[in-house]
Parts: structure tokens; sequence; C-alpha cells
């Protein structure tokens, strides 16, 4: 009926605003900062990026870091107000988020010298911060210690998905004196390293679901993870520099469904 088609299409709209603070506004600062930050490593790696190549001005880049942090900053509140949240609860999460951006890039922190703290700071901000930001929009009431756990958790998936962007940047990265994962152990161990964390990430969340009673969302998860193993054995394992762009591709699509299969079992369930 109209009520219904009406609450519904209320929904999707928050959902499109959702994602477009999330994807083109706040990715979108957190790459060009990166990009801006790794602008020495990239002229080593790869010059015909925007930046080292001088595709972009200097005035161009810092102009679109700050559009780009100031329009997702805006867009999280006018969210908290859609919400009728009591305190800027978005905002807040847009924040930290950002700020968590900025130091993984920015000296003197640059977090992202570390293999496993910055990967892990990249990973929390793909996989817990966004979820959170939604969850808190939606229904701040449903959000809860067991969630919050859960996807602080599954963000180590997140930490093997950033290792596949560092095989790529062995070169400079070892140049320029950060410590990548794949510079710190070779690339042979990196790989292992990166599909265990994906994988066994991924298998626990799977194993934990079937434990509180979700076993279909569990399935589902399971099988999920299947053809994420097919693609790690025939593409990252051979060959973790050549492919990487072709196994993001191919396998980060089933990543996010399993994510999204997690966060409809945490819906269902009943904490």
């Amino acid at each position: 009926d109209g009520a219904a088609f009406g609450e519904w299409s209320t929904d999707f709209g928050k959902a499109l605003v959702c994602m477009i603070l999330a994807g083109p506004f706040l990715t979108g600062y957190t790459q060009t900062i990166n990009d801006w930050y790794d602008r020495e490593i990239d002229a080593i790696n790869e010059p015909n990026r925007p930046i080292p190549s001088g595709a972009i001005s200097e005035f161009e880049v810092i102009a679109q870091i700050w559009v780009l942090l100031l329009g997702g900053l805006g867009l999280s509140y006018l969210l908290d107000v859609w919400a009728d949240h009591p305190w800027p609860q978005n905002l807040a999460l847009a924040v930290v988020g950002s700020f968590i951006s900025y130091i993984y890039s920015a000296p003197p922190l640059k977090l992202k010298q570390s293999g496993w703290i910055g990967n892990y700071a990249l990973g929390s901000s793909y996989i817990a911060l966004p979820w959170w930001c939604g969850q808190v929009f939606f229904n701040v009431d449903s959000f809860n210690i067991q969630v919050a756990v859960l996807t602080i958790l599954y963000s180590l998936a997140g930490l093997g998905i950033a290792i596949v962007n560092d095989f790529k940047s062995i070169e400079g990265d070892r140049e320029l004196g950060l410590m990548s994962l794949p510079v710190q152990f070779g690339v042979d161990k990196a790989k292992w390293i990166c599909v265990g964390t994906i994988d066994v990430t991924q298998i626990a969340v799977a194993l934990y679901l079937y434990a509180i009673g979700e076993p279909t969302y569990a399935a589902v998860l399971a099988g999920l993870i299947a053809p994420q193993m097919y693609l790690q054995a025939t593409t990252l394992l051979k060959d973790p520099i050549a492919n990487d762009v072709k196994y993001q591709g191919a396998a980060q699509p089933f990543l996010v469904f399993g994510i999204l299969t997690t966060a409809l079992a945490c819906g269902h369930h009943t904490w």
C-alpha cells in the first residue's frame, strides 16, 4: 500500500545518502589524502598516477581533500538531524574515521609505516566504521556490544585485503622505509598472511553465527567464502604482484556480500 511504499522509499533514500557519505565523500577523502602523502612512493612505483605525473596540481589536490572532508562531515551531521539523534553520533563516527584516515597517511604518526597497525586501521575503516555509522543511523537502539566486538574482529579480514594493495608497492615501500608486511616478511610469506587473515576471520564469523543459532546465515557466509578461496588459489597465491587487481575485482564482491550477510544475521538475531 501507499504507507508501505513510503516507508520503503524513505529507507532507500537513507541508504543512498549513506552510500554517498561512505563512498564518494569519505572514501574519496581517504584515498586522496593517501595519494598526496604517497606521492614520493608513487613516483617510484606508479609514476603515471595523477599526482606524481603532474596531471593534477597541488592546489587541486588540497582543494579536493577539503571539499570531500567537509562535505562528508556535513552530510554525516545531516544524517543525525534526519534520524533525530539527541547528539550527533554519525558526525562523531565520521570525525573518528576521518582522523584515522589522516594519521594513517600523514606524518608524524603515519600508521601505514607499520604493516600490522596500518593495515588494521585501514581494514576497520572499511568494515567496522561504515557498519557502525549505518546501524546507528537506521536504528541506534539495535547497536550493542556484541555487534561492536564482532565488527572489530571482522575488520581483521580488512587487514588481509589491505595487504593485497601492498604487493605492488613493495619496491617503493622498501626504499622509503615503510614496513609493509611484504617488505617485512617477503612476498611468499606475506601472501599467506594475507589469505590467512581473510579466510580465518570469515570462517570464524560463520562458526560464530552457527553457534548463536543462525545456521542459515552461517551457511550463506560459508558459500561466499568458498569462491574467495578458489580465487586466492588461482590468482593471488600464484603471483600476488601480477594478479592483485584481478583478485580484488573478482573476490571483493563475495567479501562484501559476506559482510552484508553477517549484518542481516545480526538484525535477525535476538540478543
